[in-house]
């Protein structure tokens, strides 16, 4: 079976095509660095990066960018309310939002790009444009007119006649309160770049169109980001890029939000859960789980209930693996399997796909029971290859502790359960169970959990 991924600007299911074999072109709109992340922010970094492991898997190289907004009215604000330059305030909160991809799993981008590197490209854009007689410049400001591209609200479904962009009071050079600003001539303490219409600073739309251009050429394959970017970012950026003649996306994939009581989780609205304090209390890796288990086109309504019951559905595809290795040894990554491959290539089916992973524990667990250790080994391997394109691998170098320093910490610890384990047998076997629970007290006490299985006792760490 062929990807097939949903497409904003068709509004339909299509099969993927890159537009050079073997060869997948993305841009991903990335963070607007004004402040501390949310899982609401992540999200897209995290459903994008799912779909360039599973394109990986297929057999693709995967160029993928991510941009930087580095240069916004919300940076400049907030860094002056916090009395601290614009440029330090955007650098520290590029570097939360990096490590908060990092600590998630996100493979890095192929190129990052910072809005504020690339002047000259958005110059050159905005050159284009007028020359085509689809923008204009006044009083220092440059304007895209969207009454001169027949072809503008192709992407959002937006009546041309109903278009409001959102940029406040139009300025007396505005001639059309539609058209939306290509670039912001230089206010007073505002940082500014020169160009041919004076200093200024850019817009939003336009960076993204500039450095997409810059990395993947005049037309790319997919462009994604957040539902909440379809209009204006998204639906300006293929007019102002289309209009200078550029290809531009050929498909769009937007995905659904991150919501508490019904509402968008926005910093605007006070609902937030920032990524530090959510690694407070769970796991990386079961953060990680709760986002990409979802539908990326699906909204999550964020509960307490909701994360929990992710943690122990990620903690139960762990402990079977862990309990494979302990009694087997190492397993290696196997293929996925038709099940898995089939919800994959349907837009990303990840419930169907995690149902799959859960199958298979379920199937190796079994055999576990039944001691058919060659059935369970085939089933572990399955689910590490299913859970290593959902960056989700238990035993991964990134969440497995036996592939890190902690090597040593995990190897005492269990010698003494291995110590523990053996008087408790002695006492069973001598029918002092009082003894025998009084030892699995101690060590569940310590964070250990002991299974009786038919080969003998397991041990797990719980937060292993």
């Amino acid at each position: 079976m062929s990807l097939h991924i949903f497409d904003s600007a068709s509004r339909s299911l299509r099969e993927f095509a890159p537009r050079e074999h073997g060869i997948v072109s993305i841009y991903v709109c990335g963070a607007t660095v004004q402040g501390i992340p949310h899982i609401g922010h992540v999200r897209s970094s995290l459903n994008f990066d799912v779909l360039r492991r599973w394109l990986a898997h297929r057999g693709d190289d995967v160029r993928l960018v991510r941009n930087v907004t580095d240069i916004d009215d919300k940076i400049l604000t907030k860094a002056a309310e916090a009395g601290r330059p614009w440029w330090e305030w955007a650098a520290t909160h590029e570097r939360a939002f990096d490590d908060a991809y990092d600590v998630l799993g996100c493979l890095p981008p192929s190129i990052a790009p910072r809005a504020t590197g690339h002047i000259t490209q958005m110059v050159e854009l905005m050159e284009r444009l007028i020359a085509a007689g689809h923008a204009y410049a006044a009083d220092g400001d440059v304007y895209f007119s969207v009454g001169s591209y027949p072809a503008y609200g192709e992407l959002s479904r937006q009546k041309p006649d109903e278009v409001q962009q959102g940029e406040g009071p139009a300025l007396a050079g505005k001639r059309d309160p539609r058209d939306f600003t290509l670039w912001k001539s230089a206010k007073p303490g505002e940082p500014s770049w020169p160009t041919p219409w004076g200093a200024g600073r850019p817009g939003w739309h336009l960076e993204c169109s500039a450095m997409a251009r810059t990395y993947l050429g005049a037309e790319f394959d997919i462009h994604g980001g957040g539902q909440d970017l379809v209009f204006p970012h998204h639906e300006n950026e293929q007019a102002q890029s289309r209009a200078a003649g550029d290809g531009f996306a050929r498909y769009w994939m937007h995905n659904a939000w991150v919501t508490i009581s019904g509402e968008k989780m926005a910093k605007s609205l006070g609902n937030t859960v920032s990524i530090p304090e959510m690694l407070k209390r769970v796991r990386a890796q079961e953060l990680r789980y709760y986002l990409v288990g979802p539908h990326y086109r699906s909204n999550i309504e964020y509960s307490e209930a909701a994360l929990e019951e992710s943690v122990r559905a990620y903690q139960r595809v762990e402990s079977f693996l862990r309990k494979v290795v302990q009694r087997t040894g190492v397993v290696p990554e196997g293929d996925p399997g038709p099940e898995f491959a089939a919800a994959m290539d349907d837009d990303l089916a990840t419930p169907a796909a995690l149902a799959a992973v859960h199958s298979a524990v379920r199937t190796g667990n079994t055999a576990l029971d039944g001691g058919d250790d060659a059935a369970a080994r085939a089933a572990a391997a399955a689910v590490r290859g299913m859970t290593g394109v959902l960056g989700l691998d238990p035993l991964s170098a990134k969440w497995s502790d036996t592939s890190t320093v902690d090597n040593g910490l995990r190897e005492a610890v269990g010698a003494l359960a291995d110590g523990l384990l053996a008087e408790r047998q002695q006492a069973r076997a001598n029918r002092d169970f009082a003894a025998a629970d009084a030892i699995r007290d101690r060590l569940q006490s310590a964070g250990i959990t002991v299974e009786d299985t038919p080969d003998g006792p397991l041990w797990t760490l719980k937060d292993s």
